[in-house]
């Protein structure tokens, strides 16, 4: 079903970081020192904001942290917070690497490549898979979104350090168009959307909730009705879903907290229906971006997964036409 909102990619706008997404903070390596010959026009500014507007491949408060943490210097000497650039001044910044980066280690795994560049590569992943491979060079293995270990679909992964920088501020900006397919039980309404902060479960702390506490992130999925049929007897709804935002468990927690969970999942679902699937009926089926090295908007679609699409078969929904 085609959807206008993958007809044109808005703007980048500033936004704060999803926790279901990778942040612009989250993006870095340690590399080679990065050395900087100011110019006159930099006289008067603040240092640091001269170094992010030089170093755009780092968030400034990244930059911030390395500057205040004793890894930039001016003319050899270490530079202090908040000072002031003269523009003649030779900087020097030695990026380093984050703990959590070494979580990423490689994995020998066969891939379903939809399309791969010097820039990117789209992955449509199979259910089960948990890492990418690592991509040398590139911190988190390029990885700039995720997709729950039992999600199937697409995924985009950064090659280089400024491919991922970019695609990771894409989806701060919400601007990275991603829709899903999910088999829920029930029969929503229609067609609507779902406007519930989530934050971390107060009393299971494997599970997110919708939540109004002030921890809780903004979170919003467009959501509408494919078609309708029967599981075990039981009424259940294919849904396309479409993200705003990209929370952790966003559209299992939202479809949950209208009453209609996915079908499979042992998480947020009815535990006595969970056999009826081995997983949660969930798949990202269409990504849409621009293209970080020729700036296109881009987009892919992928069919149904085996599992999937059995499943709405059994279910007696027709399988949607890939538009």
């Amino acid at each position: 079903m085609a959807d206008p909102a993958f007809d044109s990619l808005s703007d980048h706008a500033a936004e704060e970081a999803f926790d279901g997404d990778f942040a612009a903070d989250d993006v870095f390596e340690e590399m080679a020192p990065i050395t900087l010959e100011l110019t006159p026009d930099a006289c008067g500014h603040r240092l640091d904001k001269v170094i992010a507007q030089l170093v755009p491949q780092y968030s400034r408060s990244r930059l911030q942290l390395w500057l205040e943490a004793g890894f930039v210097t001016v003319d050899g000497k270490v530079a202090k917070r908040n000072m002031t650039a003269y523009g003649d001044e030779k900087i020097v910044i030695l990026p380093q690497s984050a703990p959590e980066d070494e979580a990423f280690k490689p994995e020998a795994m066969e891939l379903n490549i939809v399309h791969e560049d010097e820039h990117i590569i789209v992955i449509n992943k199979p259910a089960g898979l948990h890492h990418c491979p690592q991509l040398a060079g590139v911190p988190r293995a390029g990885i700039v979104h995720r997709l729950d270990k039992d999600t199937s679909g697409l995924m985009v992964v950064g090659k280089t350090l400024a491919s991922q920088t970019d695609l990771v501020r894409q989806l701060q900006a919400r601007t990275v168009k991603r829709e899903y397919f999910a088999l829920v039980w029930g029969t929503p309404k229609a067609a609507g959307t779902i406007d519930a902060s989530i934050a971390r479960h107060p009393r299971d702390r494997v599970k997110m909730a919708v939540s109004e506490n002030f921890t809780a992130k903004p979170a919003i999925t467009h959501y509408e009705l494919i078609g309708s049929g029967e599981l075990d007897r039981r009424p259940v709804s294919l849904m396309q879903c479409r993200l705003e935002t990209g929370r952790t468990h966003q559209i299992r927690v939202h479809m949950q907290h209208l009453g209609f969970a996915l079908v499979g999942d042992y998480v947020y679902g009815k535990q006595h229906l969970v056999s009826v699937f081995s997983r949660q009926a969930l798949q990202a089926r269409r990504l849409g971006l621009v293209h970080p090295g020729t700036l296109e908007a881009c987009e892919w679609i992928v069919p149904l997964a085996d599992d999937f699409a059995e499943l709405i078969a059994t279910a007696g929904i027709p399988e949607p036409e890939q538009v």
